[in-house]
């Protein structure tokens, strides 16, 4: 086999591999009903359920890069707490040696009937579910199809001089076999690759166990580059996240490259006693190291997390996300009592919006990522409050109310819905001034004025709804209403002033779209402002 037919093979086998993993990993999560960040977010309530949520996770999408962006994600928005990312993230990197035991059961020859297996469920069934497990078969048949070109790709290696001093080289000085295993795990973003690829390479003996395991060591750490590259730009406490699992793995390599010959020994010692194939020993060698590693640190979670903030100073924004006020308890025991709770998060809620709209204004100001980050973080917060508040004011419906209660309960209702479309509005908002800078529009100095006057009367009209509903004013209420005509009169005139701009080229027609757009969803602000106004009038009549 020349050069050209060794690298295609490689790469081709590479390229399946990816795709199988991936297509498996999606497979599985749409089997699974796609609640991942439910499974986070319910089951990280200490270290050891954080633990298990990350390998629960990392099993179903088949990526520890992939839970550790997400759980990255999930700190950044404020869904989960530094402490509660670490144990995932510990549980992602036991979750991610499933993919090598897989390798190990050494099913190759299977791998085109199960691939035919998945393109019949996917192709000749019309049941979504059907379709969604032929995903996960045809995903596994390729991971295993793609590693038996890969295996053929690197076969003629074992012949080559410069490969034996090679693997020679990392066995007399294992920090290279870490570095070899660490740059190539980067290089193709998927430390599940480069294990299986060891692993072939140690079944076919181009390689022995003793320079295997500090390539393997070095993938460990190569995975945690995906969650560094996610953390930039974002929160404080997501960059803290992401080197927590850089200073994770690095403890573990450290730990075991000092003890290797007593750990080769002992992984050469169960080879014998289990009758491993080569690839499952390599497979046991990285699960036996991931489950050590997060037994050794777990206990030291809080010190890991003291370390990272100081390593990573400064105080971060923090929205709580999940309800502070919505106690089931009260349900049952006082109706009216459990109305207040309910009205209380609502009233936090709104607090959200308002905040969540600034940012956009600050965002189109100073066209800082930062603020279009918090604004999505709000709306997020927004979004889940919604769900919790509805919920808990259903639960509510089903005791027996007052006429009084009855009316409360549906200002409620209404203004939670309201609050729930003023941050999609401003989401819309955010997604215009990103449209601006992604494709070099440039509004005029005096479309700026204009959009900034008619966001401190959106704003001033929230504000003003929001003290309404917080204090049962109803003259507020009133003086809301009052600026509804304001706020259509100003969206006209702003309508009319951008056309003349637009007649005299002092506007592109690219820019006259975002400027109507932000007015045209400022205005729908203003009308959901006014409908909770209203609502607060309407609980009085």
């Amino acid at each position: 086999m020349d050069l050209q037919s060794i690298l295609f093979t490689f790469l081709g086998g590479l390229g399946i591999f990816l795709f199988g993993i991936k297509f498996m990993g999606d497979g599985l999560q749409k089997v699974a009903g796609d609640r991942l960040r439910d499974i986070l977010d319910k089951f990280t309530s200490n270290p050891v359920m954080g633990v298990i949520a990350g390998i629960i996770v990392t099993v179903l999408i088949q990526s520890s890069s992939g839970t550790t962006v997400l759980t990255v994600g999930l700190v950044n928005a404020g869904f989960m707490t530094l402490h509660q990312a670490i144990g995932v993230i510990m549980g992602a990197n036991i979750g991610t040696t499933v993919t090598a035991f897989i390798i190990g059961i050494k099913l190759e020859e299977y791998a085109l009937p199960i691939l035919f297996i998945g393109t019949v469920l996917i192709f000749f069934f019309k049941n979504k579910k059907v379709n969604n497990i032929g995903q996960v078969f045809f995903g596994f048949g390729a991971l295993f199809f793609g590693l038996a070109l890969m295996g053929d790709g690197v076969e003629p290696l074992e012949g080559l001089e410069a490969f034996r001093s090679l693997t020679i080289s990392m066995s007399d000085n294992p920090i290279l076999g870490v570095i070899i295993g660490m740059v190539f795990t980067v290089a193709v973003q998927s430390s599940s690759a480069s294990i299986g690829l060891l692993q072939e390479l140690y079944d076919q003996g181009a390689m022995m166990l003793d320079a295997v395991l500090p390539v393997l060591f070095g993938d460990n750490i190569g995975t945690t580059i995906t969650a560094v590259l996610a953390s930039i730009g974002a929160s404080i406490a997501a960059k803290r996240a992401a080197l927590t699992h850089v200073i994770f793995n690095l403890l573990g390599t450290t730990v075991v490259l000092i003890l290797l010959i007593p750990y080769t020994n002992l992984i050469e010692y169960l080879q014998g006693v289990l009758n491993l194939n080569r690839p499952m020993t390599v497979a046991f060698a990285h699960g036996i190291f991931n489950v050590s590693n997060t037994l050794i640190q777990l206990p030291f979670i809080a010190l890991l997390a003291i370390i990272v903030t100081k390593l990573i100073p400064g105080k971060d924004t923090e929205i709580e996300f999940k309800p502070k006020h919505l106690d089931p308890t009260f349900i049952r025991r006082s109706p009216a009592i459990a109305l207040g709770q309910a009205k209380s998060e609502t009233l936090r809620m709104a607090e959200f919006a308002e905040k969540a709209l600034t940012e956009s204004h600050l965002y189109l100001k100073t066209n800082h990522k930062r603020h279009a980050e918090l604004s999505t973080q709000y709306e997020e917060a927004i979004n889940n409050l919604d769900r919790k508040i509805t919920d808990y004011l259903v639960l509510i419906s089903e005791r027996s109310l007052s006429d009084e209660n009855s009316r409360t309960h549906s200002v409620l209702m209404d203004t939670v819905r309201d609050i729930e479309r003023v941050g999609d509005h401003m989401e819309n908002v955010v997604e215009l001034v990103d449209y601006k800078l992604t494709n070099k529009v440039s509004l005029s100095d005096e479309a700026y004025d204009d959009l900034n006057e008619m966001f401190d009367l959106t704003v001033g009209t929230l504000q003003k709804a929001i003290s309404a509903l917080d204090n049962d004013d109803t003259e507020e209420a009133h003086e809301v209403l009052s600026q509804e005509n304001e706020i259509d009169k100003m969206e006209r005139k702003l309508r009319k002033k951008h056309i003349l701009r637009l007649n005299e080229g002092k506007c592109s027609g690219s820019a006259g779209i975002v400027f109507v757009d932000i007015v045209s969803n400022l205005e729908r602000i203003g009308d959901h402002s006014v409908n909770i106004a209203q609502a607060v009038l309407d609980e009085y009549i």
